[in-house]
């Protein structure tokens, strides 16, 4: 068992769902509120990591972010940081194919709710930011738990972007999924089975246990 790989892997989960839940949220709420000419097009970027293969949206991430690019020369000159091939490589890629998995369950959370209760709510006196903590987070909390799930989870899991854009440097970029396939290539197979197996638990666990919230929350309600 990779221990190193799976606690990297469990790190940047945690690291990409802290950072991209407000910003999701934000996003899925103005999509779900907002109607505009080109609200289609935002809403095919969003879903657009979700339908391109893995490799394809690695190799423009490694494109855009990488040694040559003009962003990657202006932060490498500006703070001396690099943007590919180390753990902030992998959060960045991470942030962009994990936006369809956050806002749109998030998004459906909030279409959900019946306009009439901010109408209400606006009535009764609360303010905008009254009315998003105590009225429509509670009633979308269902989704957006979902949605952290389902982040989480596809983080855990993700090969294709994270090889592409990461490599597979042992501590540093080389997660879980990449150091299975790494012992399926030496045909150690035990080890990939274990690997592949927690990873399999883990993912069922958390989604089952996704569910079953969502499922108490909603009667609750």
């Amino acid at each position: 068992m990779d221990w190193q790989a799976l606690t990297l892997s469990l790190r940047l989960a945690a690291v990409t769902l802290l950072v991209l839940l407000p910003a999701g949220i934000w996003l899925g709420r103005w999509l779900a509120y907002t109607g505009f000419a080109g609200k289609a097009w935002i809403e095919a970027l969003v879903i657009l990591p979700l339908v391109l293969p893995p490799t394809v949206l690695g190799y423009y991430l490694l494109v855009s972010l990488g040694g040559g690019s003009p962003l990657g020369r202006w932060v490498a000159d500006t703070v001396h940081l690099r943007l590919t091939f180390n753990f902030l490589g992998l959060v960045l890629a991470s942030l962009v194919f994990n936006v369809p998995f956050l806002v749109q369950p998030v998004q459906r959370a909030f279409e959900m709710i019946p306009r009439q209760l901010g109408e209400a709510a606006a009535v009764s006196g609360l303010g905008a930011w009254q009315t998003f903590w105590r009225i429509e987070l509670p009633l979308a909390w269902p989704g957006v738990l979902s949605a952290m799930v389902l982040t989480f989870v596809h983080t855990l899991g993700e090969f294709g972007v994270v090889l592409m854009i990461g490599g597979s440097i042992p501590g540093e970029t080389k997660t879980i999924a990449i150091a299975i396939y790494d012992r399926v290539q030496a045909f150690d197979l035990a080890s990939g089975n274990r690997m592949a197996l927690l990873l399999l638990v883990l993912s069922l666990g958390a989604v089952g246990a996704s569910l079953f919230a969502s499922a108490r929350l909603t009667a609750r309600r």
